[in-house]
């Protein structure tokens, strides 16, 4: 009890300036999650001293604060901004980690002289992209909405297999002809699991009378952890029994729909803050520095190889076109997912997997760092960036949910083919509306002959069912300008 004062006040000052760093890495263009790995290794024994080093409660730890992560990210989600992208998406997060772990533990069996068994464990750890990383990154990297969709369904789901790959080889588990039965299986019932708790959760939802708004938030949350643990014991993937129940959840009418989204962004925010200042602390930079060499290697091969061959072979029945690949390629984000579960055999005691660990920690500062700050420029030089792209505003406030309204704020870039378009021009379907311009700091109310500028910023009100029709044609006319339907531009 004396040492509670010290570890409250320790976790935070920690939080607190966690939550500066975020602001800190927005202006520098450096991802956060770096920044919360260095301040767990300044605390550790490098640092201030703090002695950790027990990989299975951080494994625990780190299970659970994913559990967390994918539910926000499911519950933030919007279907019909990733149902056209779900073909690909499924095929990235399924064929594409089969491919990428045979890719990479063949590649690794040769270059580093690791025996099959570690080599594919190594290849099963890395095939993996991170849902935090692709959740924080790429929903403000002004990216189109079908390649965000589809590494968003990517990264929701690929843990799932990874997952199960990682513990069949630590467990080192006989392969044969049941094995993919078993995948097939853990998926599908944590398909069905996930389902039906987020349907039989938000109809519950709907009837509940709870005495509290803010029970509703706690509610939701409580239903896709039940769906984890019910997937887990049911031998079913619990990870995409999450993320399934929160995407329902999410796309459900529930009430308090705007503060639940708001807690469940903050329950995220504090896991990740939580998940990687624990594995910053739990690493050791001695050896981190000793793994270097492997950890640079088995990244290029993930990079240059692995990756590129998987989304390659999982695009060919969608006809994806040649520079929506390259970026898909290169945005397969690694963070903290793969560090997790590379303490999976570690924790079973599996020679040579701290080496594994080492290397991971290696691998995700070089390519977080390397893809995190060339993925808008990349884009744009690909020419997928989006100009104007809607983006859905939590507000505190009850009457929003109750009159079904929703409120989005859109930026007219440089280059924009809004700039010059009159209000009027415009043409938003019945149902949203532009409530309010800001231009050079000043905001007013426009009018339909208001005309549009570069650097204006939009509020638009729009009730629900709108919505979708509203995004579609600003999109289309910040591509095309005032004339985008004669020119075929239909905003999708």
């Amino acid at each position: 009890m004396e040492q509670l004062p010290l570890v409250l006040g320790t976790g935070g000052a920690v939080l607190l300036v966690a939550v500066i760093a975020v602001r800190v890495s927005i202006r520098v263009g450096l991802p956060s999650l770096l920044l919360y790995l260095g301040m767990g290794v300044l605390l550790g024994e490098a640092g201030f001293g703090i002695h950790y080093d027990n990989p299975e409660l951080t494994q625990s730890l780190g299970l659970a604060a994913l559990v967390m992560i994918l539910s926000e990210g499911g519950l933030t989600t919007r279907w019909t901004a990733v149902k056209p992208s779900l073909g690909i998406g499924i095929a990235l997060s399924t064929v594409a980690v089969a491919v990428s772990i045979a890719v990479t533990g063949a590649a690794l069996h040769w270059l580093l002289g690791l025996d099959w068994r570690m080599a594919l464990l190594w290849g099963a750890v890395l095939a993996s992209t991170d849902a935090a990383a692709v959740f924080s990154v790429l929903r403000s990297a002004g990216i189109g909405k079908r390649l965000v969709g589809a590494l968003e369904i990517e990264s929701g789901i690929n843990d799932a297999p990874a997952y199960i790959a990682v513990v069949v080889l630590a467990e080192g588990t006989t392969v044969d002809w049941s094995l993919p039965l078993l995948v097939v299986y853990e998926l599908a019932a944590g398909l069905v699991i996930g389902l039906a708790f987020g349907w039989i959760g938000a109809q519950a939802l709907r009837r509940a009378a709870l005495p509290a708004t803010g029970l509703y938030p706690l509610a939701t949350m409580a239903v896709c952890v039940v769906a984890y643990s019910s997937g887990q014991l049911a031998h079913a993937s619990g990870l995409l029994a999450t993320y399934v129940a929160a995407l329902v959840l999410g796309n459900s009418k529930l009430p308090h729909r705007s503060d639940t989204l708001s807690f469940a962004e903050g329950l995220g925010w504090l896991a990740q803050i939580g998940l990687f200042v624990l594995l910053g602390l739990f690493a050791s930079p001695g050896r981190i520095f000793e793994s270097l060499v492997q950890g640079l290697v088995a990244g290029a091969v993930v990079l240059l190889l692995a990756r590129p061959l998987s989304v390659l072979l999982s695009a060919l029945p969608f006809k994806v076109p040649w520079r929506e690949q390259v970026f898909l390629s290169w945005a397969g984000l690694r963070g903290a997912v793969p560090i997790v579960l590379a303490l999976i055999p570690l924790s079973s005691g599996v020679p040579g997997a701290q080496e594994l660990v080492d290397a991971v920690f290696v691998l995700v500062i070089v390519l977080t760092l390397l893809q995190g700050a060339t993925l808008t420029p990349l884009a744009r030089a690909l020419g997928l960036a989006q100009h104007a792209e809607a983006h859905e505003i939590d507000v505190d406030s009850a009457p929003l949910d109750e009159m079904g309204a929703e409120l989005l704020q859109v930026r007219i870039n440089a280059g924009s083919k809004m700039h010059g378009v009159y209000l009027a021009e415009l043409r938003l379907p019945v149902g949203a509306t532009i409530s309010l311009l800001v231009r050079g700091g000043a905001g007013f109310t426009p009018n339909k002959n208001t005309r549009l500028q570069e650097r204006d910023q939009l509020l638009v009100v729009t009730t629900s069912d709108a919505r979708d029709a509203a995004e579609r044609r600003l999109r289309a006319v910040d591509r095309a300008g005032r004339l985008a339907r004669w020119k075929g531009e239909s905003g999708q």
